[in-house]
């Protein structure tokens, strides 16, 4: 699925660390690498660069759950494991009016996704773990620049199409909720 590169990276590293013992285009969540790039010591293997280890391509549609947000109701692809929530919606060529992704991470941090080779725009919420919206960012395809989000309690990602929480009336403070209950008993219950 996105200012402080050093503190992005930071949390972003976090993230993917605990990605990796747990499970952003990921909205293209932007991988953590560390400055300087691909370098190796000698006697070494070169490390991947950045590039090396995006995806490729899509990735298959993921399980899905009904979310309401207030009246309103998305059909949302489920991003939990790490090349789930890496990959995110990159490569899709078009997002439906009715249609998200909602982005499970391990614990609440101050999230960052981009839209490098996320050929849609998509809107984002950043949500707590009591499935509250905490904030609404519009991200434009291709665009490399991170979006940080000011909270640094986000447990969930929400992303849709572009525009899709004003033209239907979504804003913060509202709480999101599945067809199984609240955020935390849909996908934290056994956390």
């Amino acid at each position: 699925m996105h200012a402080g590169h050093m503190k992005l990276l930071k949390h972003v590293g976090c993230l993917l660390v605990a990605a990796f013992v747990f499970a952003g285009c990921n909205g293209c969540k932007k991988p953590a690498v560390a400055a300087g790039g691909s370098g190796s010591t000698p006697g070494t293997s070169p490390q991947p660069s950045i590039e090396d280890r995006l995806p490729k391509k899509a990735q298959p549609k993921l399980q899905t759950v009904k979310v309401w947000l207030g009246a309103e109701e998305l059909v949302s692809e489920v991003a939990m494991t790490t090349d789930q929530t890496t990959t995110g919606m990159m490569f899709r060529t078009n997002v439906a009016e009715n249609e998200s992704m909602i982005f499970v991470h391990p614990f609440p941090y101050q999230a960052g996704y981009w839209m490098k080779n996320c050929f849609v725009p998509l809107s984002i919420a950043y949500i707590d773990t009591d499935g509250v919206i905490l904030e609404i960012h519009d991200m434009q395809a291709q665009n490399t620049n991170t979006v940080l989000s000011t909270a640094t309690n986000v447990r969930f990602a929400l992303e849709t199409s572009q525009g899709w929480f004003d033209r239907h009336n979504v804003r913060t403070g509202m709480v999101v909720r599945t067809e199984r209950g609240s955020l935390a008993e849909t996908f934290l219950r056994n956390k």
